[in-house]
């Protein structure tokens, strides 16, 4: 049965996943092939400034609440309702995680840009690398749904 509901979204989960990653390279890629204006703000230090401190916050924030909060979620709320409700919920939660990280790594890409510093690029970097930690699976989906590995009993007839 928890087989049945799991593969689909896993899928899914999956599927937001790739897209984090899809988006974040094509922004890069429209940056680089010029579709983008690069070094708007480049020496502009009060305009740097305020970007640079802003992407800072954004990943100080982002990063710590995308991993601890799924997890805090996951141990107050969903460890508490049916296992059919339980993966939805994770679903929803895996999108949300995976929202607070693109904004922090979209908005750094941006400013690395537009100010063409490295602090953007580390931030950026620093917001990937957390997605790494948010990796779905098989073998992580039934460890945080607290789902044993093993087949459920048939029912005898």
């Amino acid at each position: 049965m928890h087989d049945i509901l799991i593969k689909p979204a896993l899928e899914k989960v999956k599927s937001y996943y790739i897209v984090f990653w899809v988006i974040n390279l094509a922004l890069i890629v429209i940056f680089e092939t010029g579709l983008l204006p690069e070094g708007v703000y480049a020496g502009d230090a009060r305009m740097e400034y305020i970007l640079e401190t802003i992407g800072i916050l954004l990943v100080i924030a982002m990063v710590p609440l995308s991993l601890k909060l799924f997890s805090r979620v996951l141990h107050r709320k969903i460890d508490r309702i049916p296992f059919a409700e339980a993966l939805q919920q994770y679903q929803k939660w895996s999108l949300i995680r995976v929202l607070l990280l693109l904004t922090a790594t979209l908005y750094n890409i941006v400013v690395y840009y537009l100010t063409l510093h490295s602090i953007g690029a580390l931030c950026l970097m620093i917001g990937l690398t957390a997605s790494l930690f948010c990796i779905p699976g098989d073998k992580r989906i039934r460890r945080e749904l607290q789902i044993d590995g093993e087949q459920e009993p048939a029912d005898v007839q």
